[in-house]
């Protein structure tokens, strides 16, 4: 059978433009009820890093990403107090939690292991984009970051790596991922 066979066995119908509309609000108004807030976690190895403009910077791209920022909070490289961290702003309800820094190899570098205790799954996608994203820019601290991402009761957890690029690459990466997941979470989400 040739395609002018076929064709004449099928009748063509125009879409109805109504319709697409009509879709298309349905699945705005699903994915983006109400705002997305986020939280960033800056976790610091010396006191003199307390002086950067770091906390600016991740709110600033937090904000043009789309999220509403709740605070920018500064802890100490611990890993109980890391994990503190976390678990506050998932009770608190945020929609992101990003932190920042502690994701080496060094001693002290206990972002990874304080949020894989408090992840309910990991989403590793999230986490290998960020380094092959800093791999294909030259953000060395970006490509060997030990940094794990998932989802902790609604919320998604991503560890980034410190320097600001690693951070603007970062965010530009992350954003429509984690706004993906987002969607996901809210649009299964089961109401008690």
């Amino acid at each position: 059978m040739d395609t002018t066979q076929m064709d004449s066995m099928f009748d063509y119908v125009e879409p109805d433009p109504e319709f697409f509309r009509a879709t298309e609000a349905a699945e705005n108004s699903s994915t983006l009820e109400g705002p997305r807030r986020a939280l960033a976690v800056l976790i610091r190895d010396h006191s003199e890093d307390a002086a950067d403009n770091t906390a600016t910077v991740v709110a600033e791209l937090l904000d043009e990403g789309g999220f509403t920022v709740d605070a920018v909070v500064d802890v100490r490289a611990d890993q109980y107090l890391i994990r503190h961290a976390i678990e506050t702003a998932v009770v608190g309800g945020v929609d992101l939690v990003l932190t920042i820094g502690a994701t080496g190899v060094g001693p002290r570098d206990r972002a990874p292991e304080a949020t894989r205790e408090v992840l309910d799954q990991e989403v590793p996608g999230i986490a290998q984009a960020i380094r092959a994203s800093g791999l294909a820019c030259g953000v060395i601290d970006a490509c060997t970051s030990r940094g794990i991402s998932g989802v902790s009761a609604s919320t998604v957890v991503v560890n980034m790596a410190a320097s600001r690029s690693a951070i603007r690459d970062g965010m530009a990466t992350v954003t429509p991922l984690v706004h993906h997941v987002i969607d996901q979470l809210r649009e299964y989400r089961v109401d008690e």
